[in-house]
């Protein structure tokens, strides 16, 4: 026997005894995980601003009192605030027990929230194809093709808005929307082999609650993204469900009820009573005025979406685009905005039926290969008219590309200001912002269903009598008076009344922190 016969020569295959196979990343992992770091990176290189203020300020009132928290923006109960959502006592009892003020708060939750998002769009592409390059694809439609002017609000998905909107309550509402639908895909097709079946073949009872209990977890943190979670999984069910039996519908009928009653359970607001309230839909007109230049590239998907549709006319995809189509003209016509808020999910049929033609294994139909570089077209537009921006510093950028939105700190008033003390401001900006770090505002910014719009109405016109250029002393202190105003925060624009007494301004700005209580 020879030398070379006693020597032990490594055999391929010998890592089974290790489990079989050696774990390499999938397409999407590698590819999330960079999208990942380089988001997170942008988001926080860029001050917080627009409604990052508000949600700062529910933290901060939430850390002062968690059973019972005052209205978010002003000195009043905040019983009935759709703000006070679990999602948001979430937040407020790490505030205490962390010691952390709510933009902090609101700083760190950007990336769970971006973790919830993209591990929900990974299971929710992996439930309508197994194709391995559907879901990197779907995260590069859903961040660049939108349009070529830029849509900044929450709840819009696209690159340079995820640099203002992770840390909100839409982001992870829509996070979990996507491994809803997931799983209601799974269960309606019922493909997968379950260890745990009912008498009847059909999956337990409990999977279908806990799924309910999502739903209703949606509804709850994001009542207006609930509105497009329901349409997508009435789209689901309808497009793949099979053999409606007693059984099945006694499952979905579970489902919702079970939906139904974690809202009706929520003790701090009534979740139900906001289907009424027209409080917020004049703020939301501007949601339909530039549809065209906002949006025009997704509608790249159309051919894909055409596609599927001939395949089967019960397509969830087709069938969630059509629900989400006509709640938006509803909206339209009727005159309640807010349900333009769902514009953002209903671009996802969209953008996902086109990842999902795309990610088909070569050789490509013609029709598909010119699909594919119009869309990296699209994408390749998108990215240098929009989003380059969010995540091209500045210092490297050769052209100038639009950045984000960079408001001003107030800390530096923040730091004389007593929390829950009144303020008055002038300025836009301070108006959204100094709520978040405890003070509240004489006159709240935005309208709230704890509060009477009659009420918030009265409290905006005497902010607007106090800094009239005709007030007198005696007007002004009647104000000061009837809404405990302590401090004054004023643009440069704005003289300093003469009771007033200049405490600190601002450099960058000019504005003027100033007493008068």
């Amino acid at each position: 026997m020879s030398a070379d016969a006693l020597v032990r020569r490594p055999v391929r295959g010998a890592t089974a005894l290790r489990g079989g196979r050696v774990w390499r990343p999938t397409p999407y992992q590698a590819a999330g995980l960079l999208f990942f770091l380089v988001t997170t990176l942008a988001y926080w290189a860029v001050p917080l601003c627009c409604d990052a203020g508000q949600h700062a300020a529910v933290v901060e009132r939430l850390k002062d009192d968690l059973l019972h928290p005052r209205h978010p923006m002003a000195d009043l109960p905040g019983e009935g605030s759709a703000y006070y959502s679990p999602y948001a006592l979430t937040q407020g009892v790490f505030a205490r027990l962390t010691g952390l003020g709510g933009w902090e708060v609101v700083r760190l939750a950007g990336p769970l929230n971006l973790l919830v998002l993209l591990t929900g769009l990974n299971r929710f592409v992996r439930a309508l194809t197994p194709r391995p390059w559907a879901p990197v694809l779907a995260l590069g439609a859903m961040t660049l093709l939108w349009g070529t002017e830029r849509a900044w609000w929450s709840g819009y998905l696209g690159l340079m808005s995820m640099t203002g909107n992770l840390g909100y309550p839409s982001t992870f509402a829509i996070g979990l929307t996507f491994w809803a639908w997931a799983l209601t895909g799974a269960r309606a097709r019922d493909e997968r082999r379950v260890r745990y079946v009912g008498p009847s073949g059909l999956r337990g009872l409990p999977g279908y609650a806990g799924l309910g209990a999502l739903y209703g977890l949606v509804l709850l943190v994001h009542p207006i993204t609930s509105m497009a979670a329901v349409l997508g999984a009435v789209a689901l069910v309808a497009g793949w469900q099979r053999g409606w039996r007693g059984p099945v519908a006694g499952r979905w009928a579970l489902t919702g009820a079970v939906a139904v009653a974690t809202a009706a359970a929520w003790p701090y607001f009534d979740v139900f009573a906001l289907a009424g309230d027209d409080s917020v839909d004049a703020m939301h007109r501007v949601l339909y005025l530039d549809l065209p230049g906002e949006f025009w590239l997704a509608l790249l998907g159309l051919p894909a979406l055409w596609v599927r549709g001939r395949r089967s006319p019960r397509d969830p995809l087709v069938l969630m685009f059509a629900l989400d189509c006509a709640v938006v003209a509803y909206g339209w016509f009727s005159g309640h905005y807010t349900y333009g808020r769902i514009l953002g999910l209903t671009l996802v049929p969209l953008q996902f039926a086109l990842a999902v033609e795309l990610a088909a294994p070569r050789p490509w139909a013609r029709w598909r290969a010119a699909l594919g570089w119009t869309a990296t077209a699209g994408a390749l537009l998108g990215f240098l008219t929009v989003h380059a921006g969010a995540v091209v510093p500045r210092a490297l950028d050769p052209v100038g590309f639009e950045q984000p939105p960079r408001w001003p700190s107030y800390a530096w008033a923040a730091r004389y200001i007593g929390p829950g003390e009144v303020v008055i401001t002038d300025g836009y900006y301070a108006g959204h912002t100094i709520a978040g770090y405890g003070p509240n505002l004489a006159a709240p910014a935005w309208p709230d269903p704890s509060l009477d719009e009659r009420e918030r109405g009265r409290r905006v016109a005497g902010v607007e009598a106090y800094l009239a250029p005709g007030s007198t002393r005696a007007e002004r202190a009647a104000v000061v008076r009837r809404y405990h105003v302590r401090w004054l925060l004023l643009t440069r624009w704005h003289p300093v009344p003469e009771e007033a007494v200049v405490v600190a301004w601002s450099e960058r700005t000019g504005e003027v922190l100033a007493r008068v209580g």
